[in-house]
């Protein structure tokens, strides 16, 4: 549907103890492929929500034109609905059935509707999504979390809907699911808004619209270019900032150069006086005289100085707060080619069920490799991890670690005490370090002042997984490998960027579990493994 759009007017949104979210946004999105992007908590799900009716404006309207389908971050699923349920297809599909059986009632014609071909769209659908040989009578309980991402997908889809919204769709999905979800939304035609922190697929946008500081701003392009464009204005508002910090120095310098030659001229004038014997009431008069016209001056000067502090004070607004983190970690060097762990004909066993092919797999892992850990979800990335740290045991098969000097951050982050404050906790990890050096190596990870001393269990998820990457990278002793579970979920992309920059600093060797290859790409990855059907292969990067 071309005309298809969502027209927001002066749309404000408070939440019941009155926290503001939004106030007075006005947009418009239209058709085409639409990313909304901005930090954790800023409200992206909110808005959507709102869109989608969930939630109603505190002031202000919402408009769409067009059938709307929202596929929402946490789906409202339970595993006793079966797939076909969940899908929506179920009643019709039962009349489809009793009207091919003979019955003929009325009932089952108006549950039909117009959807005579529901069951053939229904797994055309699924195909599409990677969901093929999936029984519609199955149940939910037991799909995977990606599936059951992808089902909910398929849902919403199979409205055919004119507007879709679709919050963080590629989470808990691989790297096969998510390449299936790309291809879908390259075929959309109506109007898509898409929150997603997935580089890979805001890269397929049409348009990026940045939520900050309360407005919507729209770039056109993809990621990429928005990130361009970015930079652009970055480059832009600094130098601006640099020349109203020079002009407003310049007033200030020009400022007190009249005043000293006002008052030069203010003492000249009075010896003049005195000197020229003139009379009282007329020396007076040249004194006011001149004191109004250095008031005057000092006025204008002052207003100048006004106005240059004004402009600085708006250059600075337009300067981003750019939140990098800027390491040294030489604690964490490794030595090339230093056998860290050692996998021989691993093996674990569910009851009679061998996880793991054959005698088991076998991984050597050395100093400093970058290894990227893919396969389909519920491949055994995980417990190949628990192995590798020592957490999990395996029940066949030889194992030989180097002295312990491994770090595993799973993807619950529960390394650190939630009631101790991320400096007591850093602390705890490296207590031979002086206090004024853990302190200032927090500040590196943006933890600076009364920040530290936060209790971690009132963090966001990313100020939680910088808290303890802060504690790992830094501890006594440095790990020399890391081991990573899904380190990006859940993480918005400023935090994604702070976790990339941290492990560009890192000198020794990391396994990393992750599903996004553009992040994979980034951190530098050297090696790449598989893990499928119970079985570890080498592989290489995926294609771009």
């Amino acid at each position: 549907m071309s005309d298809a759009s969502i027209v927001c007017s002066n749309l404000s949104f408070s939440w019941p103890d009155d926290t503001p979210v939004f106030e007075g946004l006005s947009f418009t999105v239209g058709s085409g492929r639409t990313a909304l992007v901005a930090p954790n908590g800023s409200g992206k799900s909110t808005l959507l929500k709102l869109i989608a009716g969930e939630l109603r404006p505190t002031t202000g309207s919402v408009s769409v034109t067009g059938v709307l389908a929202h596929l929402p971050q946490s789906l409202p699923l339970t595993g006793n609905l079966t797939i076909g349920e969940v899908l929506g297809v179920a009643a019709v599909i039962r009349s489809l059935d009793a009207v091919e059986s003979g019955d003929v009632s009325e009932e089952h014609f108006a549950i039909i509707g117009d959807d005579w071909d529901i069951e053939e769209r229904t797994h055309t659908q699924l195909d599409r999504l990677g969901l093929s040989g999936l029984s519609l009578d199955r149940s939910l309980s037991t799909l995977s979390g990606g599936q059951i991402v992808s089902l909910g997908l398929a849902a919403q889809l199979l409205k055919r809907p004119d507007v879709l919204l679709l919050d963080e769709p590629t989470n808990n999905l691989d790297i096969d699911a998510r390449q299936k979800l790309y291809a879908v939304l390259e075929e959309w035609n109506g109007c898509l808004l898409v929150v997603s922190h997935d580089r890979e697929l805001l890269d397929r946008m049409d348009r990026i619209a940045e939520l900050d500081r309360g407005e919507l701003r729209f770039y056109g392009g993809d990621f990429t270019a928005y990130e361009a464009a970015v930079r652009a204005e970055r480059d832009a508002a600094e130098k601006n900032v640099r020349n109203a910090e020079q002009e407003l120095k310049r007033q200030k310098r020009e400022m007190q150069q009249a005043r000293e030659r006002a008052e030069r001229r203010a003492s000249n004038a009075a010896r003049n006086l005195k000197d020229a014997g003139l009379p009282r009431i007329f020396a007076g008069n040249m004194k006011r005289g001149a004191q109004e016209s250095a008031g005057r001056s000092g006025q204008m000067h002052a207003s100048r100085v006004s106005e240059a502090q004004a402009r600085l004070d708006e250059a600075g607004r337009a300067l981003r707060d750019e939140q990098l983190i800027t390491l040294d970690l030489p604690d964490t060097e490794v030595p090339a080619g230093r056998t860290l762990f050692l996998g021989e004909e691993m093996q674990i066993r569910h009851g009679e069920r061998a996880l793991f092919a054959g005698s088991g797999i076998d991984l050597t892992v050395r100093g400093p490799e970058r290894i990227a850990l893919t396969g389909p979800n519920g491949a055994g990335k995980t417990t190949l991890l628990r192995l590798l740290n020592g957490d999990l045991a395996p029940d066949s098969g030889q194992i030989k670690r180097a002295d312990g000097r491994i770090a595993y951050l799973s993807q619950r982050l529960d390394l650190l005490d939630l009631d101790r404050t991320v400096a007591e906790n850093f602390a705890a990890f490296a207590p031979h370090r002086p206090q004024a050096e853990r302190m200032n190596l927090l500040a590196r990870f943006l933890f600076r002042g009364a920040a530290a001393h936060l209790p971690v269990g009132v963090l966001s998820g990313g100020e939680r997984l910088r808290a303890t990457l802060a504690c790992v990278l830094c501890a006594e002793p440095a790990p020399q490998l890391l081991l990573l579970d899904e380190p990006t979920n859940n993480l918005d992309l400023v935090s994604a960027a702070q976790l990339e920059s941290a492990l560009g600093s890192y000198r020794g060797a990391f396994v990393v579990i992750s599903h996004d290859t553009r992040f994979l790409a980034r951190i530098g990855v050297d090696r790449w493994l598989r893990l499928a059907e119970g079985k570890l292969t080498e592989t290489g990067a995926p294609a771009a």
